[in-house]
């Protein structure tokens, strides 16, 4: 049946009308239907060995566009709705977005999939169906409150499957219930994304914002990732949520395999377990406990076929991230664990004597890291330098008794959402130039290389910079009520709010700019400072940040002086929706992360990807960007990671010396607690940032300051040089190919999987 028919058949079914007479909610409607039956229509990948890639986080984003792509039937479809009167475009908008993650390790989660899948590879994901996700973040008073974020709809990308499981905690018992969603290869097979929910769930425990309680296990447990963790029932919470995915996974992992008539001595032949990060870490010992329990094999046997199966990766080395839970809590939650746990633990005693490589410390918490560690079979970080970081530093011991292990994946992202689905006019623009083939190698986009100094080329790239600032402008009005000029410079900063992602230090130069421009220091373009961030619930200090980048906004756009030379937006509820937005439209691409902390980094690789030049530090993955674009296209600044790691093993760092010494920045940092950045905010969230950047500065803002505020004003000085600034455009397009998630995903099969 032609595309036109089967949409029309739709239409008629469901609301009996036309193509041309339904609303565009109705259109989505049957749109999304039509594309699950072509996504149904696609053979399962399948193969001996097969990955599950098990995570507490997939940011899935819209799936409409995506899945249109990948089945090749966007610009068909776009053409039958434009026949009929209609804009696939503006169908695109009623599709709700899923809440199922939050920052880049879940991006990098749902781009990996996407590669798995169109490398024909044979590889699921494991994760958890969220009602609420994260939060949906509201300003209010120039703060941030959180409210849930409720995206299943009757009809969705869900599933159902019939498939249920028992997961036993200590003192209750729930039902696991399996969704699917599908994950369609480009031009290739089909691949699933699991998602467990429990039967009991039961939203009406969330009574207003996010607030519910925390001890209704079975009626909570998949209401919202990472609920407030900062007191006991938080953490309890997060251990529930953490052993209810990995006890869902991996019985499902063991059911998958019995059904195929597998041997499960031999289970490392036929499975690669993934573990992103540490949150799904409790899977090692849950697959020992089922092998040993339910299986009937030793305990020296479950263990080492495990630790044949379970890789880790790692995407931090920030010591929040590295999970330590309290003995007593996994007690509490699931003690049948327990013994496996301390027998796991009494095994590495036995063998090294280094505390800094127990499992158990001397406080009784259990270290999540070095379970994956000791029982997995290959670790890997995400990029070159905090692979490099890892080994020399934060898991040293670890390095010195198992060296085979460790590898670097630099991260990836895939092509298909961040360039064909998000910036049409750019891959088409690159279609023309260099034909289609970098959609599925993206390292011909070096061809591009030879047009370097083609005028035509060169102007054609900045046109479309232009409609797509000309864009985002639109939409920024419609959204955020904020009037922004599309001819002014778009320096955007969008990330998760942390301290080490350093958008206090963007804050302290957007005071140092505005109080030059009252000074009468005008610069020669406007900027326009775009920032898009959640903050923690829990966390403090990042969302006084936040308010301080409200209160700036507020100072700064209605200052008749300073208004038309700048303008301060910061997104509210910033998602992969407004990203795909916000990155095509983006001139200066901020990645200011204290060097050492930032372990890759995914925003970076979709901002060159689509034409905008970096400002960073040496760290992460832009250490790669750098070695790829040369010094001529990219502005790097402040100290490396040597220095800043020199600092903390010395603990010499004093954020208060660099401030008594520098005019500069004493006058950025006073700025915030002046009386008229009192006047605008509250003294509370002001005055605490103002005593954390002075007394504490955890994050070295103060450190590199003068040096960002120099370098960023000589990248704008540059930006007036438009030839050379196009051709730094076209360079850093040419050379995001290697960052790819298909190249990434290449090195994770034949590295780690081997399927």
């Amino acid at each position: 049946m032609s595309l036109e028919k089967q949409l029309e058949r739709l239409t008629k079914a469901a609301y009996g009308k036309s193509i041309r007479a339904c609303t565009d909610e109705q259109l989505y409607d049957c749109v999304l239907r039509l594309t699950k039956e072509r996504m149904a229509e696609k053979p399962v990948i399948a193969g001996k060995k097969k990955v599950y890639y098990i995570s507490m986080e997939f940011l899935i984003g819209k799936l409409l566009s995506n899945n249109l792509i990948n089945l090749g039937i966007y610009e068909e479809l776009a053409e039958i709705l434009k026949k009929n009167g209609k804009e696939l475009t503006a169908i695109e908008e009623a599709e709700p977005e899923p809440s199922l993650g939050n920052g880049g390790l879940g991006r990098l989660a749902a781009c990996f999939l996407d590669s798995i899948a169109t490398l024909g590879l044979p590889g699921d994901g494991i994760g958890l169906n969220y009602h609420f996700g994260l939060f949906k973040q509201v300003f209010r008073n120039k703060l941030q409150t959180a409210e849930k974020n409720d995206w299943i709809e009757k009809d969705s990308w869900l599933n159902k499957t019939g498939t249920t499981f028992e997961v036993c905690f200590g003192d209750k018992k729930v039902t696991s219930v399996l969704y699917d969603i599908d994950v369609i290869g480009y031009e290739n097979g089909r691949n699933k994304l699991h998602l467990f929910d429990i039967s009991s769930v039961d939203e009406r425990l969330v009574k207003s914002g996010i607030d519910f309680d925390k001890t209704q296990i079975k009626k909570n447990l998949t209401l919202f990732l990472y609920p407030d963790d900062s007191d006991e029932d938080g953490n309890l919470l997060r251990i529930y949520q953490e052993y209810f995915l990995v006890s869902s996974g991996a019985q499902l992992i063991v059911r998958d395999l019995k059904e195929k008539g597998r041997d499960l001595h031999r289970m490392d032949k036929y499975v690669a377990i993934q573990i992103n990060d540490t949150h799904p870490t409790l899977v090692i010992p849950e697959l020992i406990r089922i092998l040993t329990w339910e299986e009937g094999f030793t305990i020296d046997d479950a263990v080492k076929v495990v630790s044949r199966t379970c890789a880790y990766t790692n995407h931090t080395i920030l010591a929040e991230a590295l999970e330590k839970w309290p003995l007593s809590y996994i007690e509490k939650v699931v003690p049948q664990l327990v013994p496996i746990i301390k027998e796991l633990s009494a095994r590495v005693a036995k063998k090294y004597k280094e505390p800094k490589v127990q499992i158990i410390d001397g406080d009784k918490r259990v270290h999540m890291a070095h379970i994956d560690i000791h029982y997995g079979y290959s670790v890997n970080g995400v990029a070159a330098i905090h692979t490099d970081i890892l080994k020399d530093t934060e898991l040293h011991h670890f390095y010195e008794i198992y060296p085979d292990k460790f590898n670097n994946k630099t991260n990836g992202i895939t092509f298909r959402r961040w360039l064909l689905s998000c910036n049409r006019e750019l891959a088409s623009l690159l279609s023309e130039t260099i034909g289609d083939g970098y959609k599925k190698d993206a390292k011909e986009l070096e061809k591009l290389l030879e047009r370097a100094d083609d005028r035509k080329v060169l102007d054609a790239i900045d046109d479309i910079k232009r409609r797509k600032k000309a864009a985002l402008t639109a939409y920024v009005k419609e959204k955020e009520g904020i009037e922004i000029d599309p001819e002014s410079v778009f320096d955007i900063q969008i990330k998760r709010l942390h301290e080490y992602k350093r958008q206090q230090m963007n804050a302290l130069y957007i005071i140092h700019k505005y109080l030059e421009i009252k000074g009468g220091k005008k610069p020669v373009r406007p900027v326009t400072f775009i920032f898009g961030a959640k903050a923690a619930p829990a966390y403090v200090i990042a969302q006084d940040i936040i308010h301080l980048l409200l209160v700036l906004s507020e100072i700064v756009n209605k200052d008749p002086d300073v208004s038309p030379y700048m303008k301060v937006v910061m997104v509210e509820n910033y998602n992969v929706s407004y990203a795909e937005k916000l990155i095509p439209a983006c001139d200066i691409s901020e990645q200011i992360s204290l060097a050492s902390k930032e372990a890759s980094g995914t925003g970076n690789m979709k901002f060159m990807l689509n034409g905008a030049v970096t400002l960073g530090t040496s760290d992460g993955a832009n250490v790669e960007i750098h070695e790829l674009v040369g010094d001529d296209n990219i502005y790097i600044f402040g100290e490396n990671s040597d220095v800043v790691i020199d600092h903390y093993a010395k603990a010499d760092y004093v954020s208060k010396d660099y401030y008594k010494k520098s005019p500069v920045i004493r006058e950025a940092v006073d700025f915030i607690v002046s009386k008229q950045a009192l006047k605008a905010g509250r003294k509370e969230n002001l005055e605490r940032l103002y005593r954390e950047l002075l007394n504490k500065d955890w994050f070295m803002t103060l450190l590199d300051l003068e040096d960002y505020i120099k370098v960023k004003d000589r990248m704008l000085a540059d930006y007036e040089d438009r030839e050379k600034w196009k051709r730094m455009m076209l360079v850093n397009i040419a050379k995001a190919g290697f960052f790819s998630s298909d190249r990434t995903i290449e090195e994770y099969n034949r590295n780690i999987w081997k399927l």
